[in-house]
């Protein structure tokens, strides 16, 4: 039983000063991440596979507790069947062995054009994924949430012991159209993050492991009805002997780390967990908590 918490990034400079201590270089950023969150959901590998040097860094600057959850390559999930990018998934799943226990659950994000049609080829990619490594399955086509095909994936993922990866975007679904964000930078960066997808939000549990995306509004308030659904949620998992790993986005970046630490807080008055490091880098007391308004 442990719940992890984390962000999709630790490059970023405007944490600077405020989750980061001030003065803290990019070169410092991993580990200063890691002695406050106890996960990351790794985006970058989406986009590039990491050098081995990198890799060695990452382990160097992040304790054996902290977990890396890497999502499978861009090449493999988005350039036609699956199955044309076995060889290129295993080879993946190689290079992060290295990580070692850091190794958390992968993640595959299948993108809309991916329906319930091509299931075949979704389910000979899972029987052929190496099986020692925890992997979480994400869709976005429609179809994937109606029924029989909501059923029929859940059933696949849980004969593979996968999960089914759950994004929540109900929070910020609000703010489009809002007048205290007209014509502001934050206006266009909406926008983009607006791409997220609009799907349907179900408690999932396929295998003994939660993933959570969770999509968090710039004001910390209106998280919190969400937020507290999903204690409820995470808390009979915990409960149950399971893991949970929720990953807290939001869409300037700034509130991520803090709408984590308010899950921790949340979670940690109904069920006794891990502190999380945070707590011994300084007082939860007084948090810092930006907000765009």
């Amino acid at each position: 039983m442990r719940l992890y918490l984390g962000c999709p990034i630790w490059s970023f400079k405007g944490w600077v000063g405020n989750f980061y201590p001030k003065g803290a270089k990019p070169a410092d950023f991993l580990r200063e991440y890691a002695r406050r969150l106890t996960t990351i959901e790794g985006n970058t590998t989406f986009y590039a596979v990491p050098a081995p040097k990198t890799i060695e860094s990452w382990i160097e600057q992040a304790p054996e507790t902290f977990r890396f959850c890497l999502k499978i390559p861009k090449a493999i999930s988005h350039a036609g069947k699956l199955m044309d990018g076995m060889d290129r998934a295993r080879q993946f799943v190689e290079t992060m062995r290295p990580l070692a226990s850091r190794l958390g659950p992968m993640f595959l994000q299948l993108p809309p054009s991916f329906s319930p049609r091509l299931m075949p080829d979704l389910a000979a990619f899972l029987d052929a994924f190496p099986n020692d490594v925890r992997l979480g399955v994400e869709v976005r086509h429609l179809d994937w949430f109606d029924e029989p095909h909501r059923t029929a994936l859940n059933q696949l993922l849980a004969d593979h012991n996968m999960a089914r990866v759950v994004i929540d975007t109900r929070p910020i679904r609000e703010l489009a159209g809002d007048e205290r964000i007209k014509g502001s930078a934050y206006e266009s960066l909406l926008e983009a993050r607006e791409r997220k997808p609009n799907v349907p939000v179900f408690e999932e549990v396929t295998t003994d492991f939660t993933f959570l995306r969770f999509i968090g509004h710039p004001e910390m308030g209106h998280n919190q009805p969400f937020i507290g659904e999903w204690t409820a949620r995470v808390v009979d998992q915990l409960a149950a002997g399971k893991e949970a790993f929720v990953f807290c986005h939001s869409p300037d970046n700034l509130l991520a780390p803090y709408i984590a630490r308010e899950f921790h807080t949340q979670v940690s008055s109904r069920i006794k967990i891990a502190p999380l490091p945070w707590d011994d880098v300084e007082s939860p007391s007084e948090p810092y908590q930006p907000t765009l308004f």
